[in-house]
């Protein structure tokens, strides 16, 4: 049975995959019969390099995806291309209908993405608002209880003595 699966390359804990076509029985970083891409799940967010037509025609050729490749060619459309594929071979629509219908998913899945990626723009940006805004009310403190510290005590007993004094002289006068 031919797979389709992913070899690992990359250092030690810096992992990067080919997402290759090989044997079922072939190592996992051995032999395969040829490359449709690669996945970089350390970068953020995911890289995924795919050729979604090289991977349509295996899979119309029966090649059978591993799970986490199943995933992948779920979230880049390959799937729902290979569907369409084979309703126009099937006769059931067109192939300007399946290329209109895929573009139509792909537009929609951008959509998507987009509105994400903005949520997680805006989390992040309440989230470092909330954390200045915590800085700014510990600093505050700390300001206060400095200056609580240090504060110069005006002498308020002599000053009200030295105006008694100086009436007390003009009366005598």
């Amino acid at each position: 049975m031919v797979r389709i699966r992913l070899a690992r390359r990359g250092r030690k804990k810096a992992a990067m995959y080919d997402i290759v076509v090989a044997d079922a029985k072939a190592p996992r970083d051995g032999r395969f019969i040829e490359k449709l891409g690669t996945y970089n799940p350390t970068s953020n967010p995911t890289k995924i390099v795919l050729n979604v037509e090289k991977a349509v025609k295996w899979l119309l050729n029966g090649a059978q995806p591993t799970d986490t490749t199943r995933s992948i060619l779920s979230h880049e459309g390959v799937l729902i291309r290979k569907h369409l594929q084979v309703g126009v071979i099937k006769g059931a629509i067109t192939q300007e209908v399946a290329d209109e219908r895929f573009e139509a998913w792909k537009q929609e899945k951008l959509g998507r993405v987009e509105t994400k990626k903005g949520g997680l723009d805006k989390k992040q940006a309440d989230a470092k608002l909330a954390q200045l805004e915590a800085e700014r009310k510990v600093n505050e403190a700390r300001a206060a209880a400095i200056a609580k510290k240090y504060v110069v005590e005006e002498a308020p007993a002599e000053a009200p003595a030295a105006e008694e004094a100086a009436p007390a002289e003009e009366a005598a006068e």
